[in-house]
């Protein structure tokens, strides 16, 4: 017998609020994160502006020596896990930790740790690389040091795929409970990547927007959009068998009901034609939800700032869900947080269950220019109160990855 699936936790640390309470206000309020970049000196670069965390302070969090063998998406990954782990009031000592699991993702992994000892390794020689280069550096290791961090002692896996890893862990965990395999698992994704190399590369590679006024930048579905601004930060949902979080008395902030995941097969960087992937993710969510496109109150999309994402994902909305894409609010929170990258899906995750939980749509903010490409309800510059029975989340990732999860309020 197929089980059913609970969101029970919620975990975030963001460029708009360090926890899930601060970020959500900052979400609903359309409040924007994105501002010049304070990590690295911007001199040289084309790229000046970035959604970075602010106020994070790692020995508020770890012992120095516990700080210092972590890269910061590790750091980021177990703050926004405990906050998950607590929020959910599962308890270590009655739970049997076998049965819970972990699956989180990162796009890149520890992008400062390898910036820091390919430098030392070409200028001071073999010698000078840290012992702690590897384990630090590795993408699996948000996911192994949550599970070190939390006791946890199932399944434990990390994703990745590129800017749909946070989606397809949730995704993937969602399968994971339903089929019987863990009773829990904490699920999300995490990301560090806004370091020298990280802009060079994704400027270099035309992603992301040169624009230098913060609410000009990341404009998804704006004409006016040029690229996306890299954000950092992590989203994690805790998920649970629903008579397990039942015999408990868990808070049960949403259901998750169907997860689509396809490839595109087309192209390294840019969407299918009509984002044919996409559209096709979508559909085999509301087909494993037995729900119908008219029955979608809100779509978070992946919404990257950049043409072609914004334009393809529009088409893709209206082959997924025909006559009824004219009603369903698509909005995109990039503009709030910039683009997470790996976790991206975990943020908007949190995002969705929240829309769920309190009836509320968050807005598309900074819009100033429509675009006849993309002309679904984008719920331009206020959110809505609204009741939202099934929300979606969409991401979409380099490599032709495609990722959706299918909310609904619990009933």
């Amino acid at each position: 017998m197929e089980r059913r699936v609970v969101i029970t936790g919620l975990g975030a640390i963001t460029p708009i609020g360090n926890n899930t309470e601060e970020f959500w206000k900052g979400i609903k309020e359309g409040k924007c994160g994105i501002d010049e970049i304070t990590h690295f000196d911007i001199t040289d670069y084309k790229v000046k502006l970035a959604a970075e965390v602010k106020g994070y302070n790692a020995e508020e969090h770890f012992d120095r020596r516990t700080a210092k063998r972590m890269d910061k998406f590790s750091q980021y990954a177990i703050v926004a896990a405990r906050e998950a782990w607590n929020d959910s009031k599962l308890d270590k000592e009655t739970e049997n930790m076998e049965r819970v699991g972990v699956i989180l993702g990162s796009g890149i992994g520890g992008l400062e740790t390898m910036q820091a000892d390919i430098s030392n390794l070409i200028l001071k020689g073999p010698d000078r690389v840290s012992p702690m280069f590897i384990p630090m550096s590795i993408c699996n290791m948000a996911a192994g040091n949550v599970a070190i961090d939390l006791g946890i002692k199932g399944e434990s896996i990390s994703m990745v795929t590129a800017c749909a890893s946070g989606t397809h862990c949730i995704g993937e965990s969602f399968r994971m409970i339903k089929n019987g395999y863990q009773d829990v698992v904490l699920a999300g994704g995490t990301e560090a990547s806004i370091t020298p190399v990280g802009i060079a590369g994704f400027t270099n590679i035309k992603a992301l927007s040169q624009v230098t006024d913060k609410n000009r930048a990341s404009i998804p579905f704006d004409k006016e959009r040029s690229g996306f601004v890299m954000g950092e930060g992590a989203g994690i949902v805790i998920l649970e068998e629903l008579e397990h979080a039942k015999k408990r008395e868990a808070k049960i902030y949403a259901e998750i009901v169907g997860y689509g995941a396809t490839s595109d097969a087309y192209h390294i960087t840019s969407p299918a034609p009509e984002g044919e992937g996409g559209a096709r993710a979508m559909k085999v969510a509301m087909e494993e939800a037995g729900v119908r496109p008219e029955d979608i109150t809100y779509i978070n999309a992946h919404g990257t700032s950049t043409h072609l994402n914004d334009s393809c994902e529009t088409a893709a909305v209206k082959a997924a869900l025909g006559e009824a894409s004219k009603k369903v609010m698509v909005s995109s929170t990039k503009g709030h947080i910039g683009h997470l990258l790996g976790a991206a899906g975990g943020v908007e995750a949190v995002i969705c269950a929240k829309a769920v939980e309190e009836g509320f749509v968050p807005a598309t903010i900074n819009y100033k220019v429509p675009d006849e490409e993309c002309d679904l309800d984008i719920v331009p510059n206020e959110g809505r109160k609204v009741d939202v029975k099934y929300a979606m989340s969409n991401s979409l990732g380099f490599g032709g990855h495609n990722a959706t999860i299918l909310l609904k309020k619990y009933e």
